[in-house]
């Protein structure tokens, strides 16, 4: 972008050195020039960090809790301002701070784990003999690794809390250990992997 008071000879500097005529003129545009540089710089860093506090945010899966649906060292995508919106829906992949009953049966300090939404506010959820049932119904699960070797007796989920669990039913510190999550505890909704290529895609 250039200054428009550039090309206004009112606002050009005086008093040029002697036998160097216009090298006053050429130092100030050159300055402008890296102020106006200096200014989208800023401007281009404050944008990205606002996006990705705001809406979208990548994420590096490091375990294999959601396997096969995503891998450890998948990077994926998600949207940050989802759960302003919308209310969490059963199927939601999702990001979230994990309770504390969760990190002290993890023994290692996480600030984020990425869980499936299988049943909602309000929804009465049971596992049983290898399959989860939601408000009394069977749920099919293609996507998962495979069935629950545990059971979870029928209870109800408090308003505004979720129950979740990793799509590796038997290898996932999920809600099946730690209880029902807190819809505050979200922090995006996972809607793609943008790596590594040969994965490339929505979830």
């Amino acid at each position: 972008m250039i200054d428009a008071r550039t090309h206004d000879p009112d606002l050009e500097p005086e008093g040029e050195p002697e036998g160097i005529p216009g090298s006053g003129s050429r130092r100030t545009t050159v300055g402008r020039e890296l102020l106006e540089w200096t200014k989208t710089l800023v401007l281009t860093v404050v944008l990205a960090f606002g996006l990705r506090s705001v809406v979208v945010e990548a994420f590096v899966v490091p375990t294999g809790s959601m396997r096969p649906t995503i891998v450890e060292g998948d990077h994926l995508l998600g949207t940050k301002f989802h759960y302003w919106f919308w209310e969490p829906q059963r199927g939601d992949v999702v990001v979230f701070r994990p309770p504390d009953r969760a990190q002290e049966l993890s023994g290692v300090r996480s600030e984020r784990f990425v869980k499936r939404v299988v049943a909602v506010g309000g929804d009465t959820v049971e596992i049983r003999s290898g399959v989860v049932f939601v408000n009394g119904v069977a749920v099919e699960e293609p996507f998962i690794a495979e069935a629950p070797h545990y059971e979870v007796p029928s209870r109800i989920v408090p308003e505004n809390h979720v129950f979740v669990l990793g799509d590796n039913r038997n290898e996932s510190l999920d809600s099946h250990r730690w209880g029902f999550l807190s819809e505050e505890s979200l922090i995006a909704h996972v809607f793609a992997r943008y790596w590594p290529l040969r994965r490339v895609g929505g979830l």
